[in-house]
């Protein structure tokens, strides 16, 4: 499967689900400035997503965890820990991410889901790079849903 790219903000794209490029939920959510996605989930929909997702305690790199959406128009959000322990994306952190984010757009028959670049923002990944891995390791999963990767682009 091959997805769509796109420039914009993940939060305007028309689609049933979302993935939030998280950490690894250790450092409880109040405690941090969510930037980027976070931020902008925050920003728009509230601290409820970020409070259920902190009662899943630690992820290990690269697991997903979905949550509700607080004020958000979606169905689901998918939080990814695509970051370490040292705010950095790896490769293998990146292609975990997606194929466990898809393995629940799958499980919950999402018809649609939006990415945005993973480890590209806080975990200092290189863009292009992070895209390429990321493109990659769709071809590898089976899925219905229509998938979009968005490169973040102020209006």
């Amino acid at each position: 499967m091959t997805p769509t790219l796109v420039d914009g903000d993940l939060l305007d794209q028309d689609v049933e689900a979302i993935v939030n490029a998280w950490n690894r939920n250790i450092i409880p959510w109040w405690l941090l400035l969510p930037q980027g996605v976070s931020g902008a989930i925050k920003k728009r929909g509230g601290t409820a997503p970020f409070k259920e997702v902190g009662k899943h305690g630690a992820m290990p790199l690269g697991s997903a965890v979905e949550t509700g959406l607080g004020k958000l128009p979606f169905k689901a959000i998918i939080h990814v820990a695509g970051i370490n322990l040292l705010w950095t994306a790896t490769e293998t952190s990146i292609t975990d991410s997606v194929r466990n984010a898809m393995r629940i757009v799958n499980e919950r028959r999402y018809e649609s889901v939006a990415f945005p670049v993973i480890g590209a923002g806080s975990g200092r990944f290189n863009v292009e790079r992070a895209r390429e891995l990321m493109l990659d390791e769709f071809k590898g999963i089976d899925t219905e849903a229509r998938v979009v990767i968005v490169t973040f682009k102020k209006s």
